[in-house]
């Protein structure tokens, strides 16, 4: 999924989503901006991801070059809407978003990793 906003430099406001199938968990990996433009496409993504009700998503945001308060909106609306049907575990590191989710306290909401390994590591112990 791509959204991308109608500015004369397209590419500034671009976020894309893919999805992958791991044995433990299903990963979402988010690429580019999120901000008030690309925070909806994000939710979709999420709200589509979280339909096929997977045990576990781990939300990888390392390749995230900025992350607004929508994004992080979109983060906590996930982790609402995922109840007790799934565990939705972070992956971030650096200031675009580790350090975004820690000055907000959303990594005492979240099991925030700094590594898709890391991440997929703890749900196999």
């Amino acid at each position: 999924m791509t959204n991308t906003s109608g500015d004369a430099n397209p590419l500034a406001d671009t976020m894309t989503t893919t999805v992958t199938a791991h044995e433990d968990a299903t990963v979402l990996t988010v690429a580019g901006e999120v901000d008030l433009a690309t925070a909806p496409a994000l939710e979709n993504a999420i709200e589509k991801t979280l339909g096929t009700t997977p045990a576990v998503l781990i939300i990888d945001l390392l390749q995230v070059s900025f992350l607004a308060s929508a994004g992080m909106a979109a983060l906590v609306a996930a982790h609402q809407r995922a109840g007790a049907n799934t565990r939705i575990i972070l992956v971030a590191d650096g200031p675009a978003t580790s350090r975004q989710l820690k000055l907000t306290n959303l990594d005492q909401v979240f099991s925030l990793h700094q590594s898709l390994d890391a991440a997929l590591a703890t749900l196999r112990n």
